[in-house]
């Protein structure tokens, strides 16, 4: 009885509508039936080649886990142990320069140019010899071949500063950045702090500087000044007049000795972080602390975007910092390219044409600056609005996952833009400071590449958390890489409490410091006896496990009239001025206004 139903039913279903619709079809003109066709093809071929959005490694809606004791951790791991290194053949920076030497199979690893000129290429393996020779030729001279020796590097951005630090580290010893911006009364208290006998700087004004501090006894205990630029013989005068002997790099590299190379576990930098007030700190970070940093980058992309031999890295943020050499450290482990600018900012982007890169780490100001510039050629409405249209209409795109460089809206408005950075790029990296979200969501649509934000500081090596690949939201800063542990602690006096999944971002793992040089109080003030640093920002956990900066504990004050300032807000919306190059904004709670100092980027 059942089956009869069933068969009536079907019966019922029938469409005679079908019926007319094969008649009609038969009653057409074979030319039309033939457009119907290709128009069916057009179809099933724009299904099957249009693009398709990048699978994410993990649920996006759940992109950490609790962990006993009130931290999360990444979901990305591959076992309940922290991330400590990525290839079993690359545990410090020595190993991981040799394995870029074995996988570009010697191939370009350092260029520089002239204005006006192509890039010109040092292989691995001539910047492998060159650091061996080196290092042989500072131990020659009296450095010793352990984590103890500190050797200053006081340099802008070039080959020669990488070759300087490869010649330590393939010795044991240990690399002091030193940089202007910290100011010479900082650079004499580094030199002294950090015992540094040995400066190895790129241009004759810079030792001269170092001398007049011994010369001053400022600095009593620099022994050997080495230069990259050329230098005057009256400077070697001076300099044995003050007891420092001065030296060409080249002459330095006349000598060859056994290599010594390092443990994971040895100490391979000191950075000096620049504070606002009192003497700068010595972040000491061993070779396992950056290696195992840059292992929880390679890790959360790993399944959507790797480096390769193929890759190209503009180097034009500060090599005194970490989150630079960090980004480059990854590029030299696959063996990529680093390119650096001339060290004009303002040829930037003539450097990017010619060298065109495929991964670019930037700075907030940076594309602050690029958002503002672009919107600033679009000079009036209507172009504003076609603009704020094909970016939306691109945003949606990168909304569902699809990073492209080739729709309809890059070849008609934004394909100029990306040429002006090379055309090439793949990667966008940009930490350091928090990024506008409506900075951010123009950008990932306008520059048809992956953006990437980062969070982290120095004594945490770089980074601590990390964009999720196809998580292309804004407004938070990722969620913890796979080497560290991230917990938020009560700062009741601010009422903000880890309760609520808010308080003071802490971290743990591999890659945080082991402490300031010299400094046991800063140490113990900064990280706890559970091996937990306190960064000092508050954070607030998100429903998806992403991590969003929202205030600091201690910048902030009251004005006079009660109102709360928080300095850090004021200073990112006038930093995006172009004639402003740095600002520094001050309050007295005695006062009703603020005071801020502004230095002119015509002056620098």
């Amino acid at each position: 009885m059942e089956k009869m139903q069933a068969q009536e039913l079907l019966l019922g279903l029938r469409l005679p509508e079908l019926d007319d619709l094969g008649q009609l079809f038969r009653s057409l003109p074979t030319s039309t039936l033939v457009g119907l066709g290709a128009l069916t093809a057009v179809l099933a071929y724009w299904l099957a080649t249009r693009p398709r959005g990048i699978a994410p490694p993990c649920d996006l809606s759940n992109q950490s886990e609790k962990v006993e004791g009130g931290g999360r951790r990444s979901m990305l791991g591959d076992s309940p142990e922290l991330l400590t290194h990525y290839f079993e053949d690359a545990t410090t920076l020595y190993e991981v320069f040799q394995r870029g030497l074995h996988v570009s199979g010697d191939g370009p690893c350092l260029g520089s140019r002239l204005p006006n000129q192509p890039y010109k290429w040092l292989s691995y393996k001539e910047v492998m010899t060159r650091a061996e020779h080196l290092g042989s030729g500072l131990l020659y001279q009296g450095c010793q071949p352990n984590s103890d020796q500190l050797v200053g590097v006081f340099a802008q951005n070039r080959p020669e500063w990488i070759i300087a630090e490869l010649a330590c580290y393939t010795y044991s010893m240990v690399v002091v950045p030193l940089y202007d911006t910290l100011g010479p009364d900082a650079i004499r208290y580094i030199i002294n702090i950090a015992e540094i006998s040995t400066v190895i700087c790129d241009k004759p004004e810079k030792a001269k500087v170092l001398l007049g501090n011994v010369e001053r006894q400022e600095t009593p205990g620099l022994k050997r000044i080495i230069l990259m630029d050329l230098f005057d013989p009256e400077l070697v005068e001076q300099g044995n007049n003050s007891g420092v002997h001065i030296q060409s790099l080249k002459d330095v590299e006349r000598f060859l000795l056994l290599l010594q190379p390092p443990r994971p576990d040895d100490l391979s930098i000191v950075c000096f972080t620049s504070g606002t007030t009192g003497n700068p700190k010595g972040v000491m970070l061993t070779h396992g602390n950056v290696v195992a940093d840059f292992a929880g980058f390679l890790k959360v992309t790993d399944k959507v975007i790797r480096p390769n031999k193929d890759d190209v890295l503009i180097s034009f943020l500060p090599l005194a910092h970490m989150f630079e050499r960090l980004i480059e450290a990854v590029v030299y482990c696959h063996g990529g390219r680093i390119g650096f600018f001339q060290g004009d900012i303002r040829l930037l982007s003539e450097d990017m044409k010619v060298l065109r890169p495929t991964i670019f780490p930037v700075v907030p100001r940076l594309l602050n600056r690029m958002y503002d510039k672009i919107f600033s050629q679009a000079n009036n409405s209507v172009k504003r609005w076609i603009l704020n249209f094909a970016a939306k209409r691109k945003a949606a795109e990168v909304s569902r996952g699809v990073i492209r460089s080739d729709s309809i809206w890059d070849k008609i408005f934004f394909s100029k833009i990306q040429a002006s950075l090379g055309g090439r790029l793949r990667m966008i990296i940009t930490g350091a400071a928090p990024t506008s979200p409506t900075v951010l969501g123009f950008l990932r649509a306008a520059l048809g590449c992956q953006v990437y934000e980062a969070y982290g500081q120095t004594e945490c090596t770089a980074g601590c958390t990390y964009t999720t690949p196809g998580d292309w939201t804004s407004g938070h800063v990722g969620a913890p890489l796979p080497c560290n542990l991230i917990k938020l602690v009560d700062v009741p006096e601010k009422n903000y409490f880890s309760s609520k999944g808010e308080g003071e971002v802490c971290v743990k793992g591999p890659n945080v410091f082991k402490g300031y040089l010299k400094d046991p109080v800063k140490t113990a003030e900064t990280l706890d006896p559970d091996g937990w640093l306190h960064t000092g920002d508050i954070g607030k956990w998100l429903p998806n496990g992403t991590l969003k900066i929202i205030d600091r504990k201690k910048h902030i004050f009251k004005l006079a009239q009660g109102e709360y300032i928080s300095p850090e807000k004021i200073e990112n919306i006038y930093i995006r001025s172009e004639p402003v190059s740095q600002l520094y904004v001050h309050g007295d709670s005695l006062q009703v206004g603020l005071d801020n100092i502004i230095i002119s980027s015509q002056h620098l």
